[in-house]
């Protein structure tokens, strides 16, 4: 399997011209346009030896970090986070392997992070540092290294840093973070679709940035829309599950629409409970949740069999202006 950043060294190779390289690139979005609605592709995985690199480095992070430790509590933090950059450029830079890279990438963050708590105690203080500095820190790796998950973790650490910030100078402001997440997840989704608009045709590494960006935000929106309803409280009634029911229709027509199924996978936790405890009061007390999953999963069977024909129904009744912005059905 070829990236289109192989091509692109092609084509600064002379082993290709431009002109064959872009006649290609178009003949293969025509060609496997629904094969990319279908799947959703994003590199994972190229073959057994990620897994088997991602193996050795973490055992080796978790030796340098204990060995660390052992002399200071912040030093195995730091010598795990140099040891985490010096493989990334070996194994990421060089080799390009996307697993090994994406493991890299989230010992390097973690461990500016916690670095940093070692080092200024757990006070607000110190996670706003820590945040600030786990930010910056994602932002010289992606210059560097260009892997697709370090943009939401710089989103991410940029949230917390955020939040962070509001609890320190205004405490009270515990009881609105529901409404913070709904506000940072909206700004992460619209982030996303900016990334995947870029690249409709998904072809190149904008799109698995837009992936891992609608992972970050799917949580962070599903979470406070389903708590603002007090659906863990215990207190189902055939009330609150007709609307997760309706909710979930609704992300379920947006993740059709924009082709992304983290929304889908993030409210399915709510909807599997809600109906479960919904016949639970009804006198299905011990095969509740069983056929709840029965009926969420062959539901969603039906949907992933179905996904290509569903899309070009719920695209055909937009606008063209999106349409353009959105994957090819």
């Amino acid at each position: 399997m070829y990236s289109d950043e192989d091509i692109s060294a092609a084509i600064n190779a002379g082993v290709i011209t431009k002109d064959n390289a872009n006649s290609f690139r178009l003949f293969i979005a025509k060609s496997k346009a629904t094969t990319n609605v279908d799947e959703e592709h994003f590199r994972l995985i190229g073959g057994f030896n990620d897994i088997f690199v991602v193996i050795a480095c973490i055992l080796l992070l978790v030796s340098v970090t204990w060995i660390g430790s052992a002399v200071n509590n912040w030093l195995g933090s730091v010598t795990a986070t140099i040891t985490a950059w010096l493989l990334a450029e070996f194994f990421t830079r060089k080799r390009k392997m996307a697993l090994p890279s994406i493991v890299l990438l989230l010992a390097f963050v973690g461990n500016i992070y916690y670095s940093c708590f070692a080092l200024l105690e757990l006070t607000a203080s110190g996670a706003l540092i820590a945040a600030a500095l786990s930010a910056l820190g994602a932002r010289v790796h992606w210059l560097r290294f260009k892997v697709p998950i370090t943009v939401a973790a710089f989103i991410a650490a940029c949230i917390g840093f955020i939040v962070t910030l509001i609890l320190k100078f205004v405490p009270e402001s515990t009881s609105y973070l529901s409404l913070i997440s709904l506000i940072s997840g909206l700004a992460v989704f619209v982030y996303a679709m900016h990334w995947d608009s870029s690249d409709v045709h998904r072809q190149s590494k904008k799109s698995d940035v837009a992936f891992w960006l609608h992972l970050l935000a799917a949580p962070l929106l599903v979470h406070p829309v389903f708590s603002l309803l007090n659906i863990l409280d215990d207190q189902v009634n055939w009330i609150k599950g007709l609307i997760v029911v309706l909710l979930y229709i609704l992300i379920a027509v947006a993740s059709v629409a924009i082709d992304r199924r983290a929304l889908m996978v993030s409210a399915l936790a709510y909807v599997l409970y809600v109906l479960s405890h919904l016949l639970k009061d009804y006198g299905v007390v011990n095969l509740g949740f069983a056929i709840t999953a029965l009926v969420i999963g062959s539901a969603l069977l039906l949907l992933s069999a179905y996904w290509h024909p569903c899309r070009k129904f719920v695209l055909q009744k937009m606008p063209l202006s999106i349409q353009n912005k959105l994957a090819p059905y």
